[in-house]
């Protein structure tokens, strides 16, 4: 396999909607009509509860990590990232849903691991950090890109590996940008103990 066609497959791997269609087996819902309108593990957490966005969390992480995995595989550091890269464009801008999709923060995960395991672990911790002190799923995800950010640098990552954390970085944030506006308004949801 070509890498070109590696960053293709990348691409095609991000898309699949695991958010969808775990609503669509699991209740029969089009989870993109309910919540925040989002397919990742948040609004299926708040959707359906714990099992079915455990599922979801699993895939998400999986198709980022096989991503970049495959490109590893087929031309080394560079398509890996270069592959994780179309993951994350695919999940967010899905092309089975329109171009729709996801924040990218569990298939960015996914593609940390495979490509720098202690920088992704670094982020979960700052994750789990910020989820158990606040309870706001967005603002630890928030934290934990700019975690990542800088553990890139911390442990002296390559220099691709560096742009490759800030776009991802940059990225998150801006995706997260109607959180940040509800989290200074006081608006946003705080993730419920209590889910199903």
């Amino acid at each position: 396999m070509s890498g070109y066609v590696a960053i293709l497959a990348g691409y095609l791997l991000g898309s699949v909607p695991f958010g969808y269609l775990v609503s669509k087996y699991w209740k029969g819902i089009n989870i993109l009509e309910h919540g925040s309108g989002n397919i990742g593990f948040t609004n299926v957490l708040r959707t359906l509860g714990w099992q079915p966005a455990a599922v979801v969390l699993a895939g998400d992480i999986s198709k980022g990590a096989l991503a970049a995995w495959l490109g590893l595989y087929t031309g080394g550091e560079i398509f890996g990232i270069l592959c994780g890269l179309a993951a994350l464009i695919g999940h967010s801008f899905s092309v089975f849903l329109k171009f729709r999709g996801g924040k990218l923060v569990a298939s960015g995960f996914g593609v940390l691991l495979m490509l720098v395991p202690e920088v992704a672990l670094t982020a979960l911790a700052a994750w789990l950090v910020a989820v158990i002190l606040t309870r706001y799923v967005s603002l630890a995800s928030i934290t934990a890109s700019v975690a990542m950010f800088l553990a890139m640098f911390l442990f002296d990552e390559s220099g691709a590996m560096k742009v490759f954390g800030s776009i991802a970085a940059v990225f998150v944030i801006l995706r997260h940008r109607a959180n940040i506006r509800r989290l200074l308004r006081g608006e946003e949801s705080k993730i419920n103990r209590k889910n199903r």
